[in-house]
C-alpha cells in the first residue's frame, strides 16, 4: 500500500513537471516568435473575452489592431512612459526603488513598482490579478523579454495590447473608437489622454472622461514636456 501511494506520489509530481516543462517551453517560443512577429492576441484578452462567454455577453468583442512604432504617433510612446515608467529606458525590468516603496509600505499598490516590461510580460502571457504567485511569474518573463527583445520592441508589443477600454485593446483600436483616426495622428493631448485611463481602463474612460482623468492628463503632459519631448525617444532609440 505504502509502495502504492508512493508511486502516485511520483507520478503526479513527473506530471506537474512535465506541465511546468511544457508550459516554460511555450513561453520561451512565445517571446522568441514575438520579438520579430505581431502579438495576434494577448492572455489577458483571451481572460476577457473567455469570461464575458461564460457570463453570457456574446456582445462583446476583445479587439486589437496591430500597428508597428512607426505608425504609432511619437506622442504616444513618450506620454506612457511619462505616466507609467520614466525609468525604462535604463532600467533592466524592474523599477527597485519602486520595489522597495512597496516592501516598506510606502506604496501600496502593486502596479506602482510595475515597470512597462513587467506589465508587457503579464498582458502578453499571465491572467490578471495580483497574486504574489501571478507575480513571480511576470518576474521571470520580465528578465526573459528584457534579455530577448530590445526596448523599442517591448514599446511596441505594449502600446499593442495596453487595454483602454472595454473591449479596446491596442493603441490603434483606441485612436480609432474615441479619436476616429488613425494612432500615427494622435496629438499630445489626445495620447495623454489614453495614458491617463491606463491604471484602470474599465473604470476610467477616455470617451467620457472624469475629472480625475483630465487632472491626471494634464500631469501627463507635463511630465512629457519635462522629459524633453520628442528628443526623448530619439535620444535614447525608441522610436
Amino acid at each position: 500500500m505504502k509502495q502504492r501511494k508512493k508511486t502516485s506520489g511520483q507520478r503526479l509530481k513527473t506530471w506537474a513537471l512535465r506541465v511546468t516543462i511544457g508550459l516554460a517551453g511555450i513561453a520561451i517560443a512565445g517571446i522568441l516568435l514575438f520579438s520579430f512577429l505581431p502579438v495576434p492576441f494577448s492572455a489577458v484578452m483571451a481572460e476577457r473575452q473567455i469570461g464575458a462567454w461564460l457570463s453570457g455577453d456574446f456582445r462583446y468583442v476583445a479587439h486589437s489592431d496591430w500597428v508597428e512604432m512607426k505608425n504609432i504617433s511619437p506622442w504616444m510612446p513618450l506620454a506612457v512612459i511619462a505616466s507609467e515608467d520614466q525609468k525604462f529606458p535604463d532600467h533592466w525590468g524592474f523599477d527597485v526603488q519602486a520595489i522597495q516603496s512597496v516592501l516598506d509600505g510606502e506604496e501600496t499598490r502593486m502596479r506602482g513598482a510595475s515597470t512597462l516590461s513587467q506589465q508587457t510580460a503579464k498582458n502578453v502571457f499571465l491572467w490578471d490579478g495580483r497574486s504574489w504567485i501571478r507575480k513571480g511569474l511576470e518576474a521571470g518573463l520580465t528578465v526573459a523579454i528584457e534579455t530577448v527583445w530590445t526596448k523599442r520592441r517591448i514599446l511596441t508589443v505594449y502600446l499593442n495590447v495596453a487595454e483602454f477600454g472595454e473591449g479596446v485593446f491596442g493603441v490603434e483600436a483606441a485612436s480609432q473608437r474615441y479619436f476616429h483616426k488613425p494612432a500615427s495622428r494622435l496629438t499630445m493631448a489626445e495620447a495623454a489622454l489614453l495614458a491617463a485611463v491606463l491604471p484602470n481602463p474599465i473604470r476610467f474612460r477616455a470617451d467620457a472622461p472624469s475629472a480625475y482623468v483630465r487632472q491626471r492628463q494634464q500631469w501627463i503632459l507635463r511630465q512629457m514636456r519635462q522629459l524633453g519631448g520628442e528628443g526623448f525617444l530619439n535620444a535614447h532609440k525608441l522610436r
